[in-house]
């Protein structure tokens, strides 16, 4: 909503006389007199300044996988993958988690299992669910899904441009109740490279996701988004995102405003972890490709942050994705 406040100006005429004869003393006195006057008028036709809007700073611990919950899993609800992720939200005492790839059976049963722990503060409202497909998980829905350990507020669903495959690819969010100004978001960009009206689709899905995301700081929000961008730090569609001040040789020609939680790895500064299964070679500094990441943009960020991936759990008849789970620490400015 946005606050628009009109400024009456008052116009002031004074008419003085004077005669020609005054000793200097008198027209010191005068001198001051005007300055004050001047003074006075031109602070009452300013009007008083607006207080700058209250923040609070608040660290928040953030995790991100996707599950590939079709492809891999088929759906399947009573395989490990549940506890695995579970457990993961809980040890790593997250307070928002982004899950990619998930089927709809899936994200109940993920539900169930954080509320009947006693993870969310209200067990009525701590997730959103989106679908890419109603029926790609066995004729239910598939898509992106995202919880909070505090309640959640109404959630922002926006489909992203067309990729001409049968899933409609979305950006999710929802900001806090208690702190409406502070927004979780996930997204599952697109792998596809087709040029759909003269433009590569991936680059346009990320171009209306930012656009999104800086639609939200315009309104004074603070956003922390999680999930699968299907692009490497390095990539030239990513420099829009990453920061100016982010110039390194892994990651340089950046034009944007966002830090990404795992970029000052010191194993990789400037692009981070592999997020992806053992084995791949895709990625720089000789390690597997990193396409999951944490956002966060950086004049919201206080102080230090940190992110890291973890290896992938082979607790659901073997690995549970082929994709790590992506956790990130970090402090944000917040308008009250």
């Amino acid at each position: 909503m946005e606050l628009q406040l009109d400024l009456c100006e008052d116009r002031l005429t004074r008419e003085c006389a004077w005669t020609d004869r005054r000793s200097m003393g008198d027209e010191m006195r005068l001198g001051r007199t005007l300055a004050v006057l001047v003074a006075a008028t031109l602070g009452a036709l300013a009007g008083p300044v607006p207080a700058q809007a209250a923040t609070v700073n608040t660290t928040y611990n953030v995790w991100s996988w996707n599950v590939a919950g079709w492809k891999m899993h088929r759906g399947s609800t009573g395989n490990g993958l549940i506890p695995a992720l579970s457990n993961s939200i809980r040890n790593r005492s997250a307070h928002f988690a982004a899950l990619n790839e998930l089927c709809w059976s899936q994200y109940k049963a993920v539900q169930a299992n954080l509320r009947n722990s006693g993870w969310p503060q209200d067990v009525e409202n701590f997730s959103r669910f989106e679908p890419h497909n109603d029926t790609a998980c066995g004729g239910e829905p598939f898509g992106v899904a995202i919880f909070s350990k505090a309640p959640l507020g109404a959630a922002n669903r926006y489909a992203l441009a067309a990729d001409g495959t049968t899933e409609t690819r979305k950006l999710l969010c929802a900001p806090l109740s208690a702190r409406p100004h502070l927004r979780f978001c996930t997204t599952h960009i697109t792998p596809s490279n087709e040029v759909v009206n003269g433009e590569k689709i991936n680059e346009t899905q990320l171009g209306q996701v930012l656009t999104r995301l800086e639609a939200f700081h315009a309104a004074g929000d603070t956003v922390i988004v999680g999930g699968d961008f299907n692009a490497q730090p390095h990539y030239g569609r990513m420099n829009p995102w990453y920061s100016t001040s982010l110039t390194v040789p892994n990651n340089s020609g950046n034009t944007g405003f966002y830090r990404e939680l795992d970029d000052t790895d010191s194993r990789c500064v400037g692009y981070g972890e592999t997020t992806v299964y053992d084995g791949n070679t895709e990625g720089l500094c000789g390690q597997g490709k990193k396409i999951d990441m944490i956002f966060v943009r950086q004049n919201k960020i206080v102080g230090a942050y940190d992110g890291d991936s973890l290896a992938i759990s082979t607790s659901c008849g073997g690995a549970c994705s082929d994709h790590r789970i992506l956790i990130g620490t970090v402090t944000v400015s917040i308008t009250q």
